[in-house]
Formats: structure tokens, C-alpha cells, sequence
């Protein structure tokens, strides 16, 4: 009876820490459950607005001559490159609890990035980044770990939410060098309200937006409501930038081509919609 008594108590103890252990690696998911409501940030955020009704703008055809008639969408939705690679398409993006210790990134923007003193140029611990993004796949966009190099062949995103506290951070172009992280930008983004970068100022994204609440996500893909928020799109060339984006991401001119962040309405009925 003592015997199975403490066996029985072991297997207890061996529960609990097994508990512990799976709470503690719960605690930063690859592709997690985002934080409600959704869609990610305010109702009247300009990424959720509807512009159903919105008049069409008179250049609307010269903007699409230029960007392409003929081109179709190429939507990039993720997945593994080759199965059980390394590489992957689309945006991965984490999710992390409040209590994740912040890291200290080195930037090649300092001044246009968050977590970064603008007084002296010195950078503070700040962005949440999950350990497991050092040495494993899937936590960086193109699917490398973090402590892989590929700054000159790939934008390596790096996307992460707070769940808890319903905070998003992005990096652009990351790498871990062994001691610390690098980036070329960092942004910061409070999903409870309809905050806009200073003007001039980039973000992960080049025209200093958000680049997870315009992402097509599998949850979105695959449930059973209708997606309520714009996609994030890339076109060939741009042309300046327009409200709510806040930095050039391009430098074509003389041409029509769209600003960043214009607002771009899909057809009601497409010439495949009936095949699909």
C-alpha cells in the first residue's frame, strides 16, 4: 500500500510538471488563436471598412491599364515549399502571451522603428520574439530559422501577436546573430485602436502599415464567416502614398500608377466566378 501510494504520487508530480511543460511551450504559437474580436483592430479601422459603395475613382482605368489587364491575382496562401522543408510560403505569424520577455533588436532604420530611444538612437527591449524562432522553421517568413542569414535574397518578416494584451509587432528583414537580433525596420501596433505611423515613417511594411490584419488567414479561409477585412496586395510599381499609409514604397512617377495604400474593390461577379 505505501508502495502505490507514492507511485501514485509520482504520477501526480509527473502530470504536473507535464502540465507545466506544455503550458510554458503554449505559451508562443506558430499560427495561434488570435485574440477576439475580430477581425484584428476597431470596427471602424481602415482596414475593415466597407467600401461596397464607395464612388469609383475617375482614373480607375487608366490604374488598372497600367498595373495589367491581362495579369491575374497570385495569391500566396502559405504552405511548405517542398514537404517537410524548411521553406515556406505566404506569412507565418506568432502568438505569445503577455509575460514573454522582450528582446532587443539592432535596426538598419533606427529612427523610423519602434523600441528604440529617438534621443539617443539606442535600442530597448521591446519586441516579444519567441526563442524558438532562433533555430527553428516556420517562425520567419520564406521558413529559414532566425539564425540563418538570407537579409540580401529575402524580406524575412517576422510577425508577432500578444494575446493577451492584444498587441501586434512586426519586423522586416530579420536575423539572429548569435547574441542578438537584427532588423531592418520594427513597428508596433496596438490592436485596440486606429493608431497611424508618424508620416515619413516606415514600418515591417514599406508604406508603414500593419501587415497581419490584410493577410488571408487559414482560420478565415476555412470558417464559416465571410472575410471582413481588406487584402493586402503587391502590384508592380507605386506611386507615392495616400491616407492611412505613411512612407513611400516606391518612387514611379509620370505614370498612373496606384499610391500606396489605395483602395481597390475585387469584381461582384469575376469572368471565372461561376468555374470557382
Amino acid at each position: 500500500m505505501p508502495f502505490r501510494s507514492v507511485a501514485s504520487q509520482l504520477a501526480v508530480t509527473a502530470i504536473g510538471i507535464l502540465s507545466a511543460i506544455i503550458t510554458l511551450v503554449a505559451a508562443s504559437t506558430q499560427g495561434g488563436i488570435l485574440p477576439g474580436p475580430l477581425p484584428l483592430f476597431p470596427r471602424d479601422n481602415w482596414w475593415n471598412a466597407d467600401i461596397s459603395t464607395a464612388p469609383v475613382d475617375p482614373a480607375s482605368a487608366a490604374f488598372i491599364s497600367f498595373t495589367g489587364l491581362t495579369r491575374q491575382m497570385h495569391p500566396d496562401f502559405g504552405g511548405d515549399a517542398t514537404p517537410g522543408g524548411a521553406q515556406i510560403y505566404g506569412f507565418p505569424y506568432a502568438v505569445v502571451d503577455g509575460t514573454l520577455l522582450k528582446r532587443t533588436v539592432q535596426f538598419q532604420y533606427p529612427d523610423e522603428s519602434d523600441g528604440v530611444n529617438h534621443v539617443t538612437g539606442a535600442s530597448v527591449p521591446f519586441y516579444p520574439i519567441p526563442d524558438e524562432a532562433i533555430a527553428q522553421t516556420h517562425w520567419i517568413e520564406s521558413g529559414e530559422p532566425g539564425n540563418v542569414d538570407l537579409r540580401s535574397s529575402s524580406d524575412r518578416h517576422l510577425l508577432i501577436v500578444d494575446r493577451d494584451n492584444r498587441l501586434l509587432y512586426e519586423l522586416y528583414n530579420v536575423f539572429y546573430d548569435g547574441s542578438q537580433w537584427h532588423a531592418g525596420s520594427g513597428a508596433f501596433f496596438d490592436l485596440n485602436a486606429n493608431g497611424r505611423r508618424p508620416d515619413g515613417w516606415t514600418s515591417a511594411d514599406a508604406a508603414g502599415l500593419a501587415i497581419l490584419p490584410g493577410l488571408v488567414r487559414y482560420d478565415e479561409v476555412f470558417g464559416s464567416s465571410e472575410i471582413q477585412h481588406a487584402f493586402r496586395v503587391t502590384v508592380r510599381a507605386t506611386n507615392g502614398y495616400v491616407y492611412p499609409a505613411s512612407h513611400r514604397a516606391g518612387s514611379t512617377t509620370g505614370a498612373p500608377a496606384l499610391a500606396s495604400c489605395t483602395p481597390a474593390r475585387l469584381r461582384a461577379h469575376p469572368p471565372d466566378a461561376l468555374a470557382r
